[in-house]
């Protein structure tokens, strides 16, 4: 029997804490072999990127403790190796690429000299590591790769900083490449860029990847065989196909089932009162428009999506809504008074009616605050809503409304998983009785399992209150199963609007065909025949 690439075997590592000691993975095992795409996945806490960080050796111990296991490549255990041929093997033989390569790319040096470093710590001649940093970056895709040597990561988009790790990843020409979530943040079109270059790289190059993701559309997009993880541990390992349509582990079915884009569609809003009238409003940063004479309705019960890449204009007509921003022209009608002409006094008191969501809850919540203090802030600053002696009482019945239990006041936001932080910024929104909450990029973080769930609360919370929403979302799928009509936008402008069934079923312009094409699907025969069109009308264009 030939011997695997890598291999994981009974592999445990543990985390020390103040409150105890934390299982983060326990007794798994799997393999890579040459040339083949395996992909793990899992939610938030299953272990997948501990599993990955303890092969390169980057997990910290303290507090972290690898008890158990042993890790092989080409058949050597990583753990017997001394530190100096370990530092080796990284970079050189297993790369990784991570999911926020901000986070990643020192700010203060230039992208080149980033690369340029990487070969050189592996024994290249400076003039040779600059003429490769060069080829790297072309075959990437970044264009002009002579001035982009010279920029820092901060002037790159979000989509070409990971294909400048990408670039950093394979200038050793790795055995094994791993990429963690590398493209969670990125918009649908960039996303599906980033992954047909993996793929392409991949076999191109013959190396072995390795891809950790929550999304089922990921893994049916590029995977061969996948390792589905939770609470440490493997629970079910297969091909895609057999994953997909005949799991057996009940994680994996209901991970399955939690996939956006698979309900009915809207029959759309029966109200013919608009709610909230915006017309024709212009945004300026200097000579760039951002915005180009927007124009929509909202109807009374209605959930609205914005959809569009990154630099659409999405969350800029958000915080003009808002007066966050203010326009350049233009006029934003709500109860019959244009919201960008009020008095800030007046604006106060219209506030209470227009609340946001915002993507991070662990941005937008204060982490000096308990749960009390933040929901309450909005009587605060609106004291004639309620009075204080009833504070403790509404909050425990927001927090119930939003699913949870009244014992969350009195924590703070770090003792909160990710899908409850979001509940509780969604339940400081409803303090105010508004009629219109915006929601933006409110669920793109979270795990499928748990966005399906915020997403059930929305729709609950619209049916009994009355709400209705802007949803501004890059997450197709769940536009598809939420949304009563699709506004979309591109470089500053409506390109677009329609029912939801409408806009997916017949989009007539092409950018919004482009959207839905590039967007992910579960189902691996469904995500095979777009992959299929997308290549053919990319053929066709060259």
């Amino acid at each position: 029997m030939a011997e695997h690439l890598l291999e994981i075997k009974d592999l445990a590592v543990v985390f020390n804490t103040i409150a105890g000691q934390v299982q983060a993975v326990n007794g798994v095992n799997l393999h890579l072999d040459k040339g083949e795409v395996l992909a793990i996945l899992g939610e938030s806490g299953s272990g997948k990127s501990v599993t990955a960080s303890a092969v390169l050796n980057l997990i910290d111990m303290p507090p972290g403790e690898i008890t158990a296991g042993e890790i092989r490549f080409k058949g050597e255990n990583l753990f017997d190796m001394p530190p100096a041929r370990r530092r080796d093997i990284n970079g050189k033989n297993i790369a990784m690429i991570f999911q926020d390569p901000l986070s990643y790319l020192n700010p203060v040096y230039r992208i080149g000299w980033q690369i340029e470093e990487a070969l050189k710590v592996h024994g290249a001649k400076e003039k040779e590591a600059r003429l490769e940093t060069l080829r790297l970056l072309e075959k990437v895709g970044i264009t002009e790769p002579i001035s982009a040597v010279r920029k820092y990561p901060h002037q790159f988009s979000g989509g070409q900083r990971q294909r400048v790790m990408i670039a950093m990843a394979l200038a050793l020409r790795p055995d094994i490449l791993i990429a963690d979530e590398p493209t969670t943040a990125l918009d649908v079109t960039v996303q599906a860029q980033i992954l047909d270059l993996l793929v392409n790289l991949q076999k191109e190059t013959g190396m072995a990847l390795l891809i950790i993701t929550h999304d089922l559309g990921v893994v049916a997009e590029v995977a061969n065989r996948v390792i589905v993880m939770q609470n440490g541990k493997v629970i079910e390992a297969g091909s895609v196909r057999d994953i997909y349509f005949k799991p057996s582990h009940k994680y994996t079915k209901q991970l399955i089932k939690s996939a956006p884009g698979k309900g009915k569609f809207s029959l759309g809003t029966s109200s013919s009162n608009p709610l909230l009238s915006v017309s024709k409003i212009s945004k300026n940063y200097g000579v760039f428009r951002a915005l180009k004479d927007i124009s929509f309705d909202l109807m009374e019960g209605e959930t609205v999506a914005i959809v569009g890449e990154s630099g659409s204009g999405k969350s800029t007509t958000a915080k003009i809504l808002l007066r966050l921003e203010n326009a350049n022209s233009g006029s934003v009608f709500y109860q019959n008074q244009d919201i960008l002409t009020l008095s800030d006094q007046d604006l106060l008191k219209k506030r209470r009616d227009i609340q946001m969501v915002f993507q991070d809850p662990s941005q937008s919540l204060n982490p000096r605050m308990t749960v009390l203090q933040l929901i309450s802030e909005a009587w605060v600053i609106h004291p004639d809503v309620l009075p204080k002696n009833k504070w403790l009482r509404r909050v425990e019945d927001l927090l119930e409304q939003v699913g949870l239990e009244k014992e969350y006041a009195r924590r703070f936001p770090h003792q909160l998983s990710g899908g409850q932080l979001q509940r509780i910024a969604i339940a400081r929104a409803l303090a105010l009785e508004p009629k219109i909450i915006i929601c933006d990029e409110a669920v793109s973080a979270l795990d499928v399992s748990v966005q399906a769930q915020v997403i059930s609360l929305l729709k609950k919370l619209k049916k009994d209150l009355g709400l209705s929403y802007i949803f501004i979302a890059h997450d197709l799928p769940v536009v598809r199963d939420f949304a009563d009509r699709v506004i979309v936008m591109k470089e500053g402008q409506i390109v677009e609007t329609g029912l939801t069934k409408d806009i997916f079923l017949k989009p007539q312009k092409k950018y919004t065909q482009e959207l839905l094409l590039a967007s992910l699907e579960p189902d691996p025969d469904v995500q095979l025949a777009r992959r299929n069109t997308r290549k053919k009308l990319l053929e066709y264009k060259i």
